[in-house]
């Protein structure tokens, strides 16, 4: 039993090693996108990005679609260049750090840059989407 439990203990201990996303500052990850070494992409929810902007550069990709028939996501994963790294960010970093570990064990660059407000705060450019009438 006591084999078990230490066997099941190093299994969830490397899982967690394993799907450790670096976090990157906002100014970093706008670094990247513009040098053209990444994607970033915001995972909120449509209604999220309708009520705050999203940061200029990125992609729309909710972590709704992700975690279900990803309508979005697998197209996009399909075309999505291998040598670039993408940036997901959310509200407070926690989708996009979750999203980031599960695309990671699927060999995919990934990093987490944290939330929208982190981005603002760092003076970075925004953008508003407008209601389609």
């Amino acid at each position: 039993m006591l084999k078990k439990l230490a066997a099941l203990l190093l299994l969830g201990a490397l899982a967690s090693f394993a799907a450790e996303v670096s976090r990157l500052t906002p100014a970093a990850a706008a670094k990247l996108v513009a040098d053209g070494q990444a994607v970033l992409i915001d995972v909120r929810e449509p209604a999220e990005w309708f009520q705050t902007g999203v940061a200029q550069p990125a992609v729309l990709l909710p972590q709704s679609d992700f975690e279900n028939a990803q309508f979005e996501w697998k197209p996009f994963l399909e075309k999505a260049p291998k040598d670039k790294t993408l940036i997901l960010y959310c509200r407070s970093g926690k989708r996009a750090g979750n999203i980031a570990a599960a695309l990671a064990e699927k060999g995919y660059r990934v990093a987490n840059a944290g939330g929208l407000k982190d981005w603002i705060d760092a003076g970075l450019p925004t953008r508003q989407l407008e209601t389609k009438k």
